[in-house]
């Protein structure tokens, strides 16, 4: 499964990185988000609670951030266990760009899971993960815009 999709920020993109590798910015805007711990700059865990479906589980996994490209461009890659509902494993490209006004920024995730959850149709698994970073996105915009205010 693969998602694609940008988002204008309202904030310089040095902003918009810090905001991406800050925490306490981060676990606001995860839907579900339970936990987010930083081992590192580039070691994130998370404990997260989403309902997929007629499913509902607690996922316990890990982020690892490459941030060589920085700060116009990062990506990351992670893997979540969900126990009996299933795992996911996935990662994202970032690309963050100065416009007038702001920031663009553009996405590229793929994401495979496992177990229960991947007994459900690959629509209704798509559509959820379009909602969940759709959510991200839209919070972490009204966080980082908020910041700037």
């Amino acid at each position: 499964m693969e998602l694609k999709d940008e988002i204008t920020i309202n904030a310089p993109v040095a902003q918009v990185y810090q905001a991406l590798n800050d925490p306490d910015i981060l676990s606001q805007c995860i839907p579900g988000c339970e936990e987010l711990i930083k081992h590192s700059d580039t070691d994130l865990e998370a404990k997260v609670v989403l309902k997929i479906g007629p499913v509902k589980a607690r996922f316990a996994g890990t982020v690892q951030l490459d941030t060589s490209g920085a700060p116009n461009a990062f990506s990351l890659t992670g893997q979540g266990n969900g126990g009996t509902a299933g795992h996911a494993k996935g990662g994202a490209d970032v690309t963050l760009e100065a416009v007038e006004g702001g920031t663009v920024l553009t996405y590229t995730a793929k994401a495979e899971i496992g177990g229960k959850l991947a007994q459900f149709g690959s629509r209704l698994i798509q559509s959820t993960a379009k909602k969940l970073a759709g959510k991200f996105f839209k919070k972490f915009a009204e966080v980082v815009n908020s910041v700037e205010a």
